[in-house]
């Protein structure tokens, strides 16, 4: 991977040193280069140094769109670039592993919690960044994604257009547990009980009943589960 070109500017500012480190990750020279880059205009890279903060979205963006650490491009500090792993590894400095944050993908398929969603796009549309220590706890990170909810049948645990993290290596059911599942071209978010020859998926809402998914002969084929629910986040408007 090639190095991050020189700073183009010195400041005391944190805020400005933020937006430095985004020019450096995205190989720009001025305030109208950072804003065509970022997909904003030139008057927001304006007020974010007039006003001293740099909105998080900027950074996420720059994250995903690089491959530079996000918390490197936050606070300055960790390795500029996480190193190369495995799978099912994500190594960081000793001196850093428990601040390191890492940018999960956000997909534009969106989780039907209802009656079933056939949005399946694959596609991505940004993403948030977790601490990595967090999300080793929970699993996989290099198999994670975050995809939104369409639907109220998992009120009051999961709300219409929340976003929920996925480990999309975690696919042998545990009996009670929430996951993402596919069924012919739907996609459901649900609480899932495996028994013998079927599956069953259950809301948390109980104006929906129980859905009992038979597995048998062709219905195997047509089932999937997609992940393992790990979080869920909301948005306030």
């Amino acid at each position: 991977m090639a190095p991050l070109p020189a700073s183009p500017r010195k400041s005391g500012d944190a805020a400005a040193q933020c937006l430095d480190r985004l020019m450096r990750a995205l190989d720009v020279a001025s305030d109208a280069e950072l804003a065509r880059a970022l997909g904003i205009t030139p008057q927001s890279v304006n007020g974010a140094r007039r006003r001293r903060e740099v909105p998080p979205a900027w950074v996420q963006t720059c994250a995903a769109r690089t491959g530079v650490n996000a918390h490197w491009l936050f606070f300055g500090r960790g390795p500029a670039r996480l190193p190369e792993a495995g799978a099912g590894e994500l190594p960081c400095a000793p001196a850093d592993c428990e601040s390191d944050l890492v940018t999960i993908p956000l997909a534009e398929a969106r989780l039907s919690a209802g009656t079933g969603s056939l949005e399946v796009s694959a596609a991505q549309e940004g993403g948030y960044a977790f601490r990595s220590d967090f999300l080793r706890r929970k699993g996989n990170p290099r198999r994670m994604v975050l995809m939104r909810v369409s639907g109220d049948s998992m009120v009051p645990e999961i709300f219409d257009n929340d976003v929920v993290l996925l480990d999309q290596g975690q696919t042998d059911i545990t009996p009670g547990r929430l996951y993402a599942v596919g069924f012919e071209d739907a996609i459901y978010i649900k609480r899932v009980d495996k028994l013998p020859g079927k599956v069953v998926l259950h809301s948390a809402n109980p104006a929906y009943p129980p859905l009992s998914l038979d597995l048998r002969g062709d219905g195997a084929d047509q089932f999937r589960v997609i992940g393992r629910v790990l979080w869920s986040g909301r948005e306030y408007r």
